[in-house]
Parts: C-alpha cells; structure tokens; sequence
C-alpha cells in the first residue's frame, strides 16, 4: 500500500525522493553509476602520497574507478544529505580561544556517531525501495564506509559541488552534512550536476592552520589537522603541533569560512544525538582518563576511532600548545606513560609550557 501510494504522486524517482525526506534526510538526487571524470585526478592524488598513512585510499582506488566491481550491474546511484548543523545555539566562532584549558572538537564528532544514527533510516530506505520495486533488483547503501568517490558523485547528482578546501558545500546546507549513497541496478534518471560556485572566494585557503590546501581543490592530507589527530597513528610531525592549538579532534577552520554557510539549517535526524559535552571538553580531566573511563565516555561518538592513546596524545599537544604551569603536574604523570606516544607528547607539551613560562618572566 505504501509504494501503490507513493506511486500515485508521480515518478519512482519522486517517490524515492519522498520517501527519503519522510524519513529525515535533507535531500535525494540521483546519478548513473559511470566512473566519475575526476578519477584521474584522484589516482595522481594517491600516486603522489597525499593521502599519508590512509592505506585504504590506495587499495580502493579500482573500485571507485569501477562500481560494478562493488554492486555487479550497478546502473544508478542515490546520492542523500543529512544537516549536522546545529542551529545559532551550537556554533562556535573561528578562532574563539577557549577559558582555561579546554579542548575543541569538531562538530560533527559532537554527536553520537553518524553512521549508529542514521544506519536505521538508510537501512529503511532501502527496503521501501526494494517494496517498490520487487526483489529482482539490488541495492547497497554507504555513509563514508565504501570504496565509492562519495564527493564525485554527489556533485554529479546536484547535491552540492565540492568547493576549493575539497569537501562538499550545499547551497542550502552549507559545509555541515554527511553524505549518504544507494547503489542500485535500477535505471533512474540522472539529475542535473551543480557547478561550482566558490568564485573567486579563496576564505578556506587561508583559513587553514597549517596550510595544508596547497591550491585550490587540492588537500595534502598529510598537513591537515583533521588527518593529525584522527588518521594518523603515529607521532604527529613536531613543525606541525604548534599550528594544532586547542584541537584535539578533527578541525572546521577551512568549513567554518564559507560564506555559504549563511543558508546553513538544522536537521532532524541528527538534533537528538547532540553531544554538547564534546564541544569544549577540559584537557587536564581528559588526561586522567584511563581505558575503560575514556570508553565510558566516548562510547558510541565518532572520538573512540581515535583510541584513548590517539585522543591523549592530541591532548597532550592541545596543552603544549595552550596550556599553563598548571598543566605540569598532570603532564609530569602522562610523561611516565606505559603508552610511548603519549609519553612522547607529554614531554613535548611540557618543554612548550616552560618555554613560555621563561620568555615571559625575562620580559
């Protein structure tokens, strides 16, 4: 009854699209499923090692070329956004120095995690599909979690167009959305593409802490600070700690920018899994975390990827870098860590804070 309902409203493309606002997501578009024309460019991104310890980048690169070798007879693909904009309440100025020593997060890590929310309306999405449609035809859904050039297409399907700091912008949602993708062997009809619409807007270049967009539309992951304190594993680079400042998970500096982000709305779906806690968390309690207290607090958010040692290494450099004599005490015990790259870390936040200490009483 639901897809004969649905069918009366017009085409199975304006159905889909229904259904997938019903269930809370901002927008649905549709593209085919043909290698997107920016591949080349991505591969010669890969090939030159700008995607640092992000091994997974290299080994997929084929499958984003080829999607029938993800979904065999792949025809079409679904392409949906979904706000974490959290309205004027829960936004924060760039460059807002925090009172005392506390950290920043990104927005959207200040939610439970993304891909626990909306897993139950993409998983529905596709069985109101498969209703519709009748069992001949398959369907794979992805939120960040398959090989698929997830920007590409979305451009292509006039979801937004992919501005000059690399990620997606809205001209309805600005910076801050997920993206959502159904691969289907159905035969829908391609929206028409978004065009680029920064101008001559070059804001998210010079927003950048550490310099890491090197021109437009091209990102070295190796300098960006969201990749220094999720991705990498290892030591964060020490010509690189001082231009992390305060954060300790993930960075806006580039999104926060753009002027498109004066259209910017809240969404539905993820408004309930706000977690305001994460907004401006105090470094020194987060240093006293043992492994089962960071799990009791990061517990379903997008921070336990980081692991208690990736989070206490972020926040050691967070305290080098903003921290006071205050900090010594708790830095003096990280030092003395069983875990070397916190150890590591600690130390280095220590020298920091008594070099301030000693250039400010030779003044």
């Amino acid at each position: 009854m639901l897809a004969m309902n649905c069918f009366k409203a017009g085409t199975l493309e304006d159905c889909i699209r229904q259904q997938a606002i019903e269930l809370g997501f901002d927008h649905c578009r549709f593209t085919h499923a043909r290698t997107p024309g920016t591949w080349p460019s991505y591969r010669s991104w890969v090939d030159a090692g700008m995607h640092g310890k992000m091994e997974y980048l290299a080994r997929h690169s084929a499958k984003k070329a080829d999607l029938s070798t993800v979904l065999p007879q792949v025809k079409s693909v679904i392409t949906l956004a979904v706000s974490y904009f959290p309205g004027d309440s829960g936004v924060d100025e760039i460059g807002e120095m925090p009172v005392g020593a506390k950290g920043t997060v990104a927005r959207y890590a200040r939610y439970e995690d993304y891909h626990d929310v909306l897993k139950p309306a993409l998983v529905r999405l596709v069985e109101t599909i498969q209703s519709m449609v009748g069992p001949d035809e398959n369907h794979l859904y992805y939120m960040d979690t398959g090989p698929i050039m997830e920007r590409d297409l979305a451009q292509r399907s006039g979801l937004g167009f992919v501005g000059k700091h690399t990620n997606v912008i809205s001209r309805d949602l600005g910076n801050w959305f997920f993206l959502g993708e159904i691969l289907t062997t159905l035969d829908l009809k391609p929206d028409e593409p978004e065009k680029n619409r920064c101008g001559t807007c070059t804001r998210c270049l010079h927003a950048c802490p550490t310099d890491a967009i090197l021109e437009p539309f091209k990102l070295d992951a190796r300098r960006c600070i969201s990749y220094l304190t999720i991705e990498l594993k290892g030591s964060i680079p020490e010509d690189l700690r001082s231009s992390i400042g305060d954060r300790i998970f993930g960075c806006d500096d580039c999104l926060a920018v753009c002027p498109w982000n004066r259209f910017a709305r809240e969404g539905n779906l993820m408004h309930s899994a706000r977690r305001d806690d994460l907004k401006r968390p105090d470094l020194l309690a987060l240093l006293e975390l043992d492994d089962e207290q960071f799990k009791k607090s990061f517990q379903g958010t997008p921070m336990m990827r980081s692991k208690r040692r990736g989070l206490l290494r972020n926040v050691c450099v967070a305290l080098g870098n903003v921290g006071d004599e205050q900090a010594l005490p708790a830095l003096e015990k990280a030092k003395c860590e069983p875990e070397p790259l916190i150890a590591e870390h600690a130390q280095w936040a220590i020298d920091q804070i008594l070099k301030r200490h000693t250039s400010s009483e030779s003044q």
